[in-house]
């Protein structure tokens, strides 16, 4: 036996020991466990309706039973067959830090080269799209590492690394 049957099981008996604590003057208590507060009140006022409710109850206890361990599934994300409702989809992805593996190749790059670099040098260089280093160029750019200006023959425009001079 699988313990899911043997909990319907042993809510199912203590449902059933319940309604016949009923017979004793506390009725009601039965609804009360599996989770029906508004009517367990209700019996527990009344006597179980002049004990006609809690005679009732004997045939009906069975479904309440079932509709409650249903609710408590459905709380805890299981349909009512046991399986998870609404499983995460989890994906992962490495990402490369190449914005500063990329810096250091184009530094070393312009190093080689007197302190200066274009784009398609810097391209030729570290293997990175043209994207990616114009982007990095003027990452750098920003911070005060280089310099642009245009080279006066070609007119392409030259990064200089003033501190590689």
């Amino acid at each position: 036996m699988n313990p899911e049957n043997n909990q319907h099981k042993d809510r199912l008996l203590v449902s059933y020991i319940l309604c016949a604590v009923g017979f004793f003057g506390l009725g009601g208590l039965h609804r009360l466990y599996n989770g029906k507060i508004g009517t367990g009140l209700l019996w527990l006022c009344t006597g179980g309706l002049l004990y006609i409710g809690q005679i009732v109850d004997l045939l009906l206890i069975p479904g309440m039973v079932d509709e409650y361990d249903h609710q408590l599934r459905m709380k805890a994300g299981l349909s009512p067959l046991g399986v998870p409702l609404n499983q995460a989809v989890v994906t992962s992805q490495v990402r490369r830090s190449t914005g500063n593996r990329l810096m250091v190749e184009l530094i070393e790059a312009a190093e080689n080269k007197g302190g200066s670099l274009t784009v398609t040098q810097g391209v030729k260089a570290t293997g990175a799209s043209f994207a990616e280093v114009e982007a990095t160029l003027k990452e750098m750019f920003k911070s005060g590492y280089v310099k642009i200006d245009n080279d006066p023959i070609t007119g392409a425009v030259t990064y200089h690394f003033h501190e590689l001079n």
